[in-house]
C-alpha cells in the first residue's frame, strides 16, 4: 500500500458528514416560478392594487438599470464591507475551530465561554458596539464578523472531531509532522464541514450587514432602503432588496460551485 493511498483523505469520508443538498438552480420549474411571480407583481400593482407602496416589477426594473447610480455606490460599499467581515470572522473560525478540535485542553477551557457568547443575536449587538467602536466601518466589520465566527468555528470544530483516527495514525506512523498532517490529512478531511459552515455564514453576513447598516446609519444599502422609504420612493427601495436577493441567490450559488469543485472526492465516495 503506497502512502499517498494511505493518507488520502479522499478515500475517507467523515463520520456523520453533512449531507450535499445539491445545486440551486437549473430547473426548468424554478426558472417558471420566478417568471410567474414577477408577472403576478406586474399586474397586481397595475390592475389590482391601488397604491403608491406596490409599484410594478418594471419600474423596480427601471430604478436599478436606469437609476441616478446611488444605488450601485451604496450596494458596492456594503458588499465590500461584507465580504471584509466575512472573510475576517472566516479566518478566526476556522484557526479557533481547528484548535478546539484537536486539542481537549482548549475544548473544554473555550467551550462555557462560546456556548454562553454563542446565542446572543447579532444584531442586539450593534447599540453597544455602537458605543465603544462608533458608527463607522469598524462597527460593521466587526459585527459581521462575529455573525461569521461562531457558524465557521462550530462546523470547523465537528469536522476535525469526525476525522477518522485512521488517518492520523498513518500519519504518525509515517512520522508526519504537525504542520504536514495539519494540511495535508486533517484541512482536506474536515473541508465538508468548514464549506458548510461557510455557507451559512455567508448568508447571515449579507443579513447582519443591511441590518447594522439600518441600524447605524450613515452609508450602505441599509440605510440607502431606510431612506428611500422615508422619502416614499418605493422603486428605489424595491429595487434595493431585490438586489439584494439576487446577491443572496448568486452567492450562494458561488459558495455550491466551489463545493463541488474542491470537493469532487467527497461526492464520488458515496454522497
Amino acid at each position: 500500500m503506497n502512502r499517498a493511498g494511505t493518507l488520502d483523505p479522499a478515500r475517507q469520508k467523515p463520520r456523520g458528514a453533512p449531507p450535499h443538498t445539491g445545486r440551486l438552480g437549473g430547473s426548468w420549474t424554478g426558472v417558471l416560478l420566478i417568471a410567474a411571480l414577477l408577472m403576478l407583481w406586474e399586474v397586481s400593482a397595475r390592475y389590482w392594487v391601488d397604491s403608491t407602496s406596490w409599484p410594478p416589477v418594471s419600474a423596480v426594473g427601471l430604478a436599478i438599470v436606469a437609476g441616478s447610480g446611488e444605488l450601485l455606490v451604496v450596494f458596492a460599499q456594503s458588499i465590500r464591507l461584507m465580504l471584509t467581515g466575512f472573510v475576517t470572522g472566516a479566518i478566526l473560525g476556522i484557526a479557533v475551530g481547528l484548535a478546539i478540535g484537536l486539542s481537549r485542553f482548549l475544548r473544554l477551557a473555550l467551550s462555557p465561554t462560546l456556548e454562553f457568547l454563542r446565542p446572543l443575536p447579532v444584531p442586539g449587538l450593534v447599540p453597544p458596539l455602537i458605543l465603544l467602536l462608533g458608527i463607522d466601518d469598524a462597527m460593521k466589520i466587526t459585527v459581521i464578523a462575529l455573525s461569521t465566527f461562531f457558524p465557521v468555528l462550530i462546523n470547523t470544530a465537528q469536522g476535525v472531531r469526525s476525522l477518522d483516527p485512521t488517518l492520523l495514525d498513518t500519519a504518525r506512523t509515517f512520522r508526519h509532522g504537525r504542520a504536514r498532517t495539519l494540511i495535508s490529512v486533517i484541512l482536506p478531511a474536515s473541508m465538508p464541514y468548514v464549506l458548510a459552515g461557510l455557507r451559512i455564514s455567508l448568508a447571515l453576513a449579507l443579513i447582519v450587514t443591511v441590518v447594522a447598516e439600518m441600524i447605524a446609519g450613515g452609508s450602505g444599502i441599509g440605510y440607502y432602503i431606510l431612506t428611500m422609504q422615508y422619502a416614499m420612493n418605493p422603486a428605489e427601495m424595491y429595487a434595493a432588496i431585490v438586489l439584494l436577493a439576487v446577491t443572496g441567490y448568486l452567492l450562494n450559488l458561488g459558495i455550491l460551485a466551489i463545493e463541488t469543485r474542491v470537493l469532487h472526492w467527497y461526492r464520488a465516495s458515496g454522497d
